[in-house]
């Protein structure tokens, strides 16, 4: 049966966020908040969450704040703090706990958000992301989001920035795609966050040890099931990441995704979709 994406808002921190909402015909089993990584929207989550509605679950995908059609922040506060704040203030405002599905960005804001309130998450899947984090990747990802700040001159270029930043990426990407990503100002193309972003210093790749022992204090703190999916060719998440976050948070399972890198819901959407789905399942009473 088809499933229509209906346009939602949720309040957060004092910000106003929007999100893509998928409501199943069926008897729900529960809701499932979808957060993003940096640079990206709520659109990178459709395929999932399209695929966890027609398996009876209520999914809310959510543009951070700064990113997408939510509010930029007034005080330019982006840290992960600020995230997770707002991930809570949602995450309350619904009429059950959710599983929080996070996607780097959006993945450590969760985890930083589940572990400041143990009851407000039924279970948390981590994309992508643990405390221990690759610099050489960061680094990466720094600069990928820095080269876009002063636009594109087409389309096309953007096509071939996203190309050279992840020449392995199984399926190539989709100027329409892309397209929801971007906003035309004065004839150029430029990516619809927030640039004072990269001024934060906390999501610098200086702090990274900082978050790192942040992050380790946090996931000591989950007790809810919890999974880790990683891209199989990520270059943020390594073996020695996986093992760190298996040992901080006991009983985590965790699943690689073949052909893909640290964009795993971009890279190869329907293998991750699957992943997740079967994960909720097994959460179902």
């Amino acid at each position: 049966m088809p499933l229509n994406e209906t346009m939602t808002s949720f309040h957060g921190d004092g910000v106003i966020l929007a999100a893509s909402t998928w409501v199943s015909s069926s008897m729900p089993a529960g809701i499932v908040l979808l957060l993003h990584g940096g640079g990206q929207t709520r659109h990178s989550w459709q395929q999932t969450g399209r695929r966890l509605a027609a398996h009876g679950w209520v999914v809310h995908a959510l543009d951070l704040r700064g990113h997408g059609a939510s509010d930029w922040a007034p005080d330019g506060d982006y840290t992960i703090d600020a995230h997770a704040r707002d991930i809570a203030c949602v995450a309350r405002s619904l009429p059950e706990p959710p599983i929080l599905v996070g996607a780097s960005l959006g993945g450590m804001a969760s985890l930083i958000a589940a572990a400041a309130d143990t009851g407000l998450a039924r279970a948390l899947v981590l994309v992508d992301i643990t405390p221990k984090a690759q610099p050489k990747g960061l680094a990466k990802i720094h600069d990928f989001m820095e080269s876009g700040v002063q636009g594109f001159d087409t389309l096309d270029d953007v096509l071939a920035a996203v190309v050279a930043y992840n020449p392995q990426r199984r399926r190539a990407p989709r100027i329409e795609g892309l397209r929801k990503n971007l906003r035309n100002r004065d004839g150029r193309w430029y990516w619809h966050w927030d640039p004072r972003i990269l001024a934060q210093r906390e999501n610098s790749v200086a702090a990274a040890d900082e978050r790192e022992r942040t992050a380790r204090r946090a996931a000591q703190q989950i007790s809810v099931p919890t999974l880790l999916v990683r891209g199989a060719q990520s270059d943020v998440v390594g073996d020695d990441g996986v093992a760190d976050l298996l040992a901080l948070i006991p009983g985590a399972r965790h699943v690689d995704v073949d052909g893909a890198g640290h964009m795993v819901s971009g890279d190869d959407n329907d293998v991750l979709s699957h992943g997740i789905v079967d994960f909720c399942a097994s959460l179902r009473a």
